[in-house]
């Protein structure tokens, strides 16, 4: 092999290695670069899991100034829910604690719920007010205040409405639905064995019971007696001679004003600017994280599960 032949294949051999080279560094690279993104990435997921959750969100540490606490009521009022007795009852226990509070607000957006909830939570409101006589607890209402919703607002020292709130609808009702026409037509055998002759209590599969729906509207009248006398504890003379205030109707919420049941107009911001004099707002609402709220959900979903099985599906509510 000549010289120049010689030359030239080193020549290409060095071409060749510095291709490679060249090669093998643009995939490292790229490799670097791959696992820089996925790293990123997986910091972002982990920053929006840890905010999502709660663990970051809240209020940081106690409030140095007065102020003004708030806490939410919105939703349906029930054990698996956000506004849960368990939630708003931790916030306001918070509120209260705090020694900067100069007052509350629970504001309120809700179409109503659990009895027993909306009970928990009236009750420990005049708790807190009889542990905490100089802090004044004042419910406003967004868009509606309405039966369980009003039970809880009931225990507050003043009501504040928007002039379009829906207030009201005192009173108690269960609800469900009869199957047995569609079983009939359908050639279906309701097969239902029980050990106590009530036990099939308003099972929407059986005929319906005379007996049982006597009794159902008995609970219902006691329960709207309690919904009564707590109305008119909470708002005293205040409550207009009106009997279908108790009727289970809704007003607006100026005619809301004129019947007793609320006492004034104004936004949360009016009512710590304007009544508690104290303009800086402080949110306590227990926020629920991501791993709380599946559990809860999955719960009423296995426990509806559960009802649907056994025939259930009544429920009482306000």
């Amino acid at each position: 092999m000549s010289d120049s032949e010689k030359h030239n294949e080193d020549w290409e051999k060095r071409v060749l290695e510095k291709l490679v080279f060249s090669s093998l560094q643009e995939q490292r690279r790229a490799r670097q670069w791959g696992i820089l993104f996925k790293s990123l990435t997986f910091l972002y997921l982990i920053i929006l899991l840890f905010l999502a959750m709660g663990w970051t969100g809240g209020k940081d540490g106690p409030i140095s100034t007065k102020h003004t606490a708030l806490v939410e009521l919105r939703g349906v009022i029930s054990a698996d829910s956000v506004s849960s007795a368990d939630n708003i009852n931790a916030g306001l226990q918070e509120a209260f604690k705090d020694k900067k509070t100069q007052g509350v607000i629970l504001r309120i957006n809700s179409p109503g719920g659990s009895p027993v909830q909306a009970g928990y939570i009236n009750d420990e409101i005049r708790r807190l007010r009889a542990e905490y006589p100089d802090i004044p607890l004042y419910a406003v209402v967004e868009d509606i205040c309405a039966s369980g919703g009003y039970y809880v607002a009931a225990a507050a020292d003043k009501i504040y409405v928007d002039k379009a709130s829906m207030v009201g609808s005192i009173g108690a009702l269960m609800d469900g639905f009869g199957f047995t026409g569609t079983m009939e037509k359908l050639g279906i055998e309701r097969r239902l064995l029980t050990a106590g002759e009530n036990k099939g209590f308003l099972d929407p599969f059986s005929p319906s019971n005379p007996k049982q729906q006597d009794h159902a509207r008995e609970m219902l009248v006691d329960i709207h007696q309690q919904f009564i006398q707590v109305v008119q504890e909470g708002r005293g003379k205040r409550l207009k001679d009106a009997p279908e205030i108790f009727s289970g109707i809704v007003w607006t919420g100026q005619k809301s004003i004129d019947l007793g049941l609320a006492d004034a107009m104004g936004s949360a911001e009016y009512v710590a600017r304007e009544v508690i004099k104290a303009e800086h707002i402080v949110d306590y609402t227990t926020q629920e994280g991501v791993i709380e709220r599946f559990a809860k959900r999955f719960g009423a979903v296995t426990a509806s599960t559960i009802i649907s099985a056994a025939g259930g599906g009544w429920g009482i509510r306000h």
